[in-house]
């Protein structure tokens, strides 16, 4: 099996496009894998460090108003579209998947029009503009959250596969977890974390929460305040006495740290809400602002609308604000289990296998997947 991945941008894009590669190698070893991407995207760095190749064509997005620069857009479109017949014509692949971002509109389109199968990937609630607008030219959309299936009304076909999470998450057990980070049965663990570069207006909510004299009762809290942050924040709170909190700069054993935790703080990104709901943890998800098509909130509100995690907007966030959900989650037992239990029911353990199967299907290896 001869498969083609298109996908970059940011690595909500990229990581379930890996996650798949992977996938399709453990069941197929003599798969052979492309990658397509742009050089000046995320994918540039991530996938080659997975051991894949990588091939570049030239895209980038229009912007939302008339100026120069679409003209120059558009030119690489024309150039990305020709590069993209190329490669196809290369490497002959026996199915094109597309995960996302700006990359994908070249390859996928012009896979569709070379009769070559294809599928696309959403792993958000709400689409992007590139999945949307090619939804109707492929041959099947792989969704991940049921809320994002009524924009893809002119799909030839559409399949609920939830997001393709790491191996780590699905063997991480919290019995095991909380034992290796010490955290004791009558202990609650809150772990808040923005992001790898952290995320500002969180950071100093909870700098507010702590230094304002902010206390939960039998709990710890692991907070990430991303690497550029970490001694900005540590300064801030050296003179505050807080035994039952540890401050790092970024969380590399996110497996075991989420499984352990009774509740955790976080933005809205796609495959967090996956990964949690994986582990069945729940969630205050305060989603970035500024995200494209404010797909954060969609993904946020599709949990919450199930129960599994209490939004708050970053307008409204401050330390005190912060405090007052969480002491209300974690002092509300029963509300919490339930939040605990509809966050696991929300969880999809196989997505990788369910893409797997469609991949065999639409290359005519399997019967039809339902």
């Amino acid at each position: 099996m001869r498969v083609m991945i298109a996908g970059g941008g940011t690595a909500g894009h990229i990581n379930p496009g890996i996650a798949i590669a992977q996938h399709i190698k453990s069941r197929s070893n003599s798969a052979e894998i492309i990658f397509v991407g742009t050089q000046r995207g995320l994918e540039s760095k991530l996938i080659p460090r997975e051991g894949f190749e990588l091939k570049f064509i030239k895209v980038r997005g229009f912007k939302r108003k008339l100026t120069l620069e679409n003209f120059k857009t558009l030119k690489e479109l024309f150039q990305g579209i020709l590069q993209a017949r190329r490669l196809i014509r290369e490497f002959k692949p026996d199915i094109v998947i597309g995960t996302g971002g700006y990359v994908c509109g070249p390859v996928l389109f012009m896979a569709s029009r070379m009769k070559i199968p294809t599928l696309i990937h959403e792993q958000n609630a709400f689409p992007g503009v590139t999945n949307k607008l090619l939804s109707r030219y492929v041959d099947a959309v792989a969704v991940s959250f049921r809320e994002a299936e009524q924009y893809f009304i002119r799909a030839k076909r559409l399949i609920y596969t939830g997001n393709p999470v790491r191996s780590e998450m699905l063997k991480a057990d919290r019995v095991s977890s909380r034992k290796k980070l010490g955290i004791s049965s009558g202990t609650s663990l809150v772990v808040i974390a923005g992001g790898s570069q952290g995320a500002a207006k969180i950071n100093n909510a909870v700098v507010d929460m702590l230094s304002g004299g902010y206390r939960l009762k039998n709990c710890q809290i692991i907070f990430a305040t991303g690497n550029l942050n970490y001694e900005k924040i540590t300064k801030q709170l050296e003179k505050v006495e807080l035994p039952s909190v540890k401050i790092v700069p970024y969380i590399y054993d996110m497996a075991d740290t989420m499984a352990a935790a009774d509740l955790m703080v976080n933005r809205g990104g796609a495959i967090t809400a996956s990964e949690l709901t994986v582990l069945g943890v729940p969630s205050i998800i305060i989603p970035l602002p500024h995200a494209a098509e404010n797909h954060q909130e969609y993904n946020a509100r599709a949990l919450e609308k199930q129960g599994a995690a209490v939004v708050i907007l970053e307008k409204d966030l401050s330390g005190e604000v912060l405090y007052n959900h969480i002491e209300a989650i974690l002092k509300d037992t029963k509300k919490l289990r339930a939040m605990a239990a509809n966050s696991k029911s929300l969880g999809i353990s196989d997505a990788a296998e369910r893409l797997y199967e469609v991949v065999e299907e639409l290359t005519g290896k399997k019967r039809h997947y339902r």
